[in-house]
């Protein structure tokens, strides 16, 4: 896959040429969204926010109560770090912390990569894959976190576009379709 600039100035050939493939409309369809409809709109949600004082326990409660898969972290309101279910792994199990008293700080990934909320698809798929990223958090013009993507919403955006193929597979990959006799 290519990586993507920053900030890309896309030609109108560039977004035209995914308009016009006529043996593959969906195909057309999907990579005009992916460099046309934003973060903001298409995929983000607004996730959970805390500041980096905030205790490992209170967090971890946060992500198990929510279903979140990470916490933005922010200090002075301006987003500082983030908190992954990978952090929680590698870096909090199996020491020996007071969980109610240590902040989240030592513990969260520093200055990660984000996007601003107006960046469009396809930066996001960009960075989750070719940096590995399951998380990509949204910031305003002034740095403070107002969304996170992640491979979930990413994959459920994609699957949007072609929901034919996708809601009718069978139930089981191996056991296909079953014919119904009488019916």
């Amino acid at each position: 896959m290519m990586a993507l600039p920053l900030n890309p100035e896309l030609s109108r050939e560039d977004v035209d040429a995914f308009d016009h493939d006529e043996e593959h409309p969906e195909s057309a369809e999907l990579g005009s969204a992916l460099l046309r409809e934003t973060l903001k709109n298409a995929l983000s949600n607004s996730g959970l926010i805390l500041d980096e004082q905030t205790p490992l326990a209170h967090a971890l409660r946060e992500m198990r109560e929510h279903r979140q898969g990470c916490i933005l972290v922010t200090r002075d309101g301006k987003l500082s770090g983030i908190f992954t279910e990978r952090d929680v792994l590698m870096k909090v199990v199996g020491t020996n912390i007071d969980l109610e008293r240590t902040p989240l700080r030592p513990y969260m990934t520093r200055d990660p990569v984000c996007l601003p909320e107006d960046a469009v698809v396809a930066y996001a798929l960009n960075k989750m894959c070719l940096e590995g990223f399951r998380h990509v958090p949204l910031t305003d013009p002034q740095g403070r976190p107002v969304g996170v993507v992640s491979m979930r919403d990413i994959i459920e955006y994609l699957s949007g576009f072609f929901p034919k193929d996708v809601l009718n597979l069978p139930p089981e990959p191996t056991s296909g379709f079953r014919n119904r006799e009488g019916a």
